[in-house]
């Protein structure tokens, strides 16, 4: 069984007949999976579930995902349908699986529902990509997202960005060329095609950082991104012009770069 007839099975099992649609997004839809890419699956439900079914959930994602499993990164996304439809921001998710909050779960913490901006990216790609594992076609169960609140949520992740920046480089700053892109296009692309984007309109001393990003990200696994003394000097810099772009871009102007957390001195040396 693939890791993908596996996720499907684990929601099934949970919410059986609740499940209204099971549907792709993200990589598997912008362009193909790369090495470092999640699978990113998003669930419209009928009804929340109670606290034995997200603890059933948790356990049997925290077994079929992630390099410890020797598998692909799962992100799993479950959102009621009456949370969606009609549509209404910020939406309500009812559960988020990611390794990034491994540690938190590992902690005892079990996903709760709260607020998702990110439903008003994941949605249009999901929509785009019309993919469906279960179900109708995401077209029959999802509205469609307003183009200004698909830039509400690009900008609302900018804070949580910034302070995972020196943590995972590569994903901050490709996420980011990713937003820029989004603005100035009204489109959502994949995370390398947004870089060639981006790429195409930055001057050359802010070039070299995000090539090496895309570099990484096209043909590393996550174990495997490393960045020079020399390319980590550039990475602020780098981020404030990228950071300047967004906020021209953003109607009524507004300051980005206002709304965010700093972090004082440049990025550490990744291992």
């Amino acid at each position: 069984m693939n890791q993908v007839q596996e996720i499907v099975g684990l929601v099934d099992g949970v919410l059986g007949q609740d499940v209204i649609g099971t549907y792709l997004h993200g990589s598997s839809v912008l362009g193909g999976l790369r090495p470092a890419s999640d699978v990113d699956v998003l669930v419209v439900s009928r009804r929340r579930m109670d606290e034995q079914e997200r603890r059933t959930l948790l356990g049997g994602l925290r077994r079929i995902s992630g390099s410890r499993n020797e598998v692909r990164p799962v992100e799993l996304t479950v959102v009621v349908q009456s949370e969606v439809k009609p549509w209404r921001y910020p939406p309500t998710g009812d559960f988020l699986y990611g390794e990034w909050l491994r540690a938190e779960y590992e902690a005892g913490e079990v996903p709760q529902p709260e607020p998702m901006p990110d439903l008003a990216l994941l949605i249009p790609m999901a929509l785009t990509g019309d993919i469906s594992l279960t179900g109708p076609r995401p077209a029959q169960v999802l509205d469609p997202v307003p183009q200004a609140d698909l830039v509400r949520s690009s900008v609302a992740g900018i804070p949580s960005l910034l302070d995972d920046l020196d943590s995972d480089t590569r994903n901050v700053l490709l996420t980011f060329a990713r937003i820029w892109n989004t603005l100035a296009t009204g489109q959502i692309k994949s995370k390398d095609a947004a870089a060639d984007w981006a790429l195409a309109q930055l001057p050359p001393e802010h070039r070299a950082v995000l090539e090496h990003a895309r570099q990484l990200y096209l043909n590393c696994h996550y174990s495997e991104e490393s960045w020079s003394d020399a390319l980590q000097a550039q990475v602020r810099p780098h981020v404030d012009r990228v950071l300047g772009e967004i906020d021209r871009l953003l109607a009524p102007p507004a300051d980005v770069r206002g709304t965010r957390k700093t972090h004082p001195g440049p990025p550490s040396s990744s291992p």
